[in-house]
């Protein structure tokens, strides 16, 4: 018997974009890095599933450096809102610690519009310990969706993470969250 697998995000570091494409069999790819270090799209996945987001990991305005921006968390939230779930969503950065856990973060949000944020702060955190999205790319997605703040607040949720270089390659199921009615209409 075949069992159904929930879609899953997966985040990594750069240097295990192409092994873990292979062994997870990632349909789609987000780099969530600046453009120089942009790895080139692995065989295995169409050029148009791979979305790369050129921005440093910064929180403020620095010379010669591309912070992430609006336009970044727009591009993210149309890329996954076209991704259908039939194989896995690759995410990285530079060391899979903040653009990338901030990109997963945005995306589960997006996939999950009525899951309160601080639910979705917590899955991630229960994945991993080193998480600590980048709180400028958060801002400008919760911006975009209409979020008021909640995204923001709900990385508060996470606690603090645990000192890392790297990022051990980790996963979150994308779609089977509780739903909770705190307030807001069904």
């Amino acid at each position: 018997m075949i069992l159904h697998r929930p879609a899953a995000i997966h985040v990594c570091a750069l240097a295990r974009v192409h092994d873990v494409v292979e062994e997870i069999g990632a349909s789609h790819l987000v780099s969530a890095i600046n453009a120089d270090l942009s790895p080139r799209t692995p065989a295995s996945i169409a050029r148009a599933c791979h979305l790369k987001l050129d921005m440093h990991d910064i929180t403020e305005a620095q010379p010669g450096a591309t912070p992430p921006n609006t336009e970044h968390a727009a591009r993210l939230v149309d890329f996954v809102q076209g991704w259908d779930r039939k194989a896995p969503l690759l995410i990285h950065c530079f060391a899979g610690l903040s653009r990338s856990t901030a990109a997963a973060f945005i995306t589960l949000c997006a996939l999950n519009p009525r899951v309160p944020e601080e639910t979705i702060a917590r899955a991630l955190r229960r994945s991993s310990d080193t998480a600590v999205p980048n709180r400028l790319f958060v801002a400008h997605a919760d911006a975009l969706m209409r979020r008021e703040g909640r995204m923001l607040a709900a990385l508060s949720s996470m606690g603090r993470s645990k000192p890392a270089i790297e990022c051990v390659p980790f996963s979150v199921v994308c779609d089977h969250y509780p739903l909770q009615n705190h307030g807001r209409a069904a």
